[in-house]
């Protein structure tokens, strides 16, 4: 089996559907083409039956990336499909995404109905959709909360209905990684080479990329992702987290992706313009402190040498640079150079002594100092930037 990994983003699609980050059209395009410079394998770019703005927006970034797999979700019911196949209708290569739950938990309470009868609305639902495309994926919605047994029949039945890709989907973020390597094994197992594997985790219990991960191992060959995790609820396995993972740890994580990780921290901060909110500061890979050091045994080893306490450069991932954060529990290593990187020069050891005196009884009463605190504090000691007069009297 190839160690290549798929990308299946839904950004636009599960991200946009969660509070705070519906787009326009216009910022759908924008992002569809992050996406697609980031090398995204697979674009969902929205759920056409939801609305008239998304319908559009799927027809208009088929139109303007006509080379890239293009997906367009449906329930696996007739009306739902065909607005689908309208929407992607002329694309070079389109896929409609169906999907239908089936948990003895939304059997019961979500639609009243045995196990036979949804297996056959999944394959009614695969049939139809293959008579647009060729290129079908079919999802059993809380695949995770599914009887295994049952589940593997509507997987098989899927393929032998015509889908292409059958993907597992932790819908509610219930799973842990030896649970859903498990489920996701059998799958595997069931299907064989006839269909991609997919695999679609939300990160209720925060093991969303842990479980992705854990399921590549099994067979799982296709991550369904969102750039900066976004998603229904907690949000969903994070494009970025997945991609990083697989190009640091190749030792032990041997598989690739056609992710350029240099376009992740662009795309996010894309990402971040056209939603209400950007990631958590301590966010992985695209956070503000993903590359910010304070404490000083960290920024002192930093200093010495970048990997003590950096495992990828910031280039990498697109990051502008490294971060030292000068505050209360800064050293002084960082902070002299932070006065040379000012342009006072290099302070004797003396001089470096009293302005870390001055500076951690100021750092004591702030969140953090900024540069022109700094040289505020330099100043009101007397010191000036290398080549300024000291002021008679100073």
């Amino acid at each position: 089996m190839s160690n290549q990994v798929y990308i299946f983003d839904t950004t636009l699609r599960d991200g946009e559907q969660s509070p705070g980050c519906s787009m326009t059209i216009p910022e759908k395009l924008r992002m569809a083409r992050k996406l697609v410079d980031l090398g995204v394998d697979i674009v969902e770019a929205g759920f056409p039956i939801a609305s008239d703005g998304d319908f559009h927006a799927v027809r208009a970034i088929c139109r303007e990336h006509p080379d890239t797999h293009i997906a367009a979700l449906a329930r696996a019911v007739p009306i739902d499909i065909e607005r689908a196949a309208q929407s992607i209708d002329g694309h070079k290569r389109p896929r409609i995404h169906c999907f239908i739950a089936t948990s003895e938990i939304h059997l019961k309470y979500k639609f009243n109905k045995s196990q036979e009868q949804i297996l056959e609305e999944a394959v009614r639902g695969v049939e139809l959709a293959k008579k647009y495309v060729d290129d079908v994926e079919f999802s059993a919605e809380d695949a995770t909360r599914t009887e295994i047994g049952y589940l593997c029949r509507v997987a098989e039945a899927a393929v032998n209905a015509g889908a292409t890709t059958i993907n597992i989907p932790d819908t509610v973020g219930f799973m842990t990684p030896g649970d859903y390597a498990e489920t996701i094994g059998k799958v595997a197992e069931t299907v064989g080479d006839r269909a991609v594997i997919s695999v679609h985790t939300h990160d209720d219990l925060g093991l969303a990329v842990a479980n992705a991960v854990a399921a590549l191992y099994v067979g799982a060959r296709q991550v369904e992702c969102a750039l900066n995790g976004i998603g229904e609820r907690a949000g969903n396995c994070s494009l970025e987290e997945v991609a990083v993972i697989m190009q640091v740890r190749p030792d032990r994580v041997p598989f690739h992706t056609n992710i350029d990780c240099a376009r992740l921290y662009d795309a996010s901060q894309t990402l971040n313009e056209c939603i209400t909110f950007g990631p958590q500061p301590n966010k992985a890979i695209v956070g503000r402190n993903a590359f910010a050091h304070e404490a000083g045994i960290h920024q002192d080893g930093y200093l010495k040498h970048r990997t003590t306490y950096e495992i990828m450069t910031p280039a990498s991932v697109g990051v502008p640079a490294s971060k030292l954060v000068l505050g209360k529990h800064s050293g002084r290593h960082a902070l002299r150079q932070r006065i040379v990187d000012l342009g006072y020069g290099d302070l004797d050891k003396a001089d470096t002594i009293k302005v870390y005196k001055a500076f951690t009884a100021l750092a004591d009463t702030r969140k953090g100092l900024l540069d022109e605190d700094i040289v505020e504090l330099l100043e009101e000691l007397g010191f000036r930037r290398v080549g300024e007069e000291v002021p008679v009297g100073g």
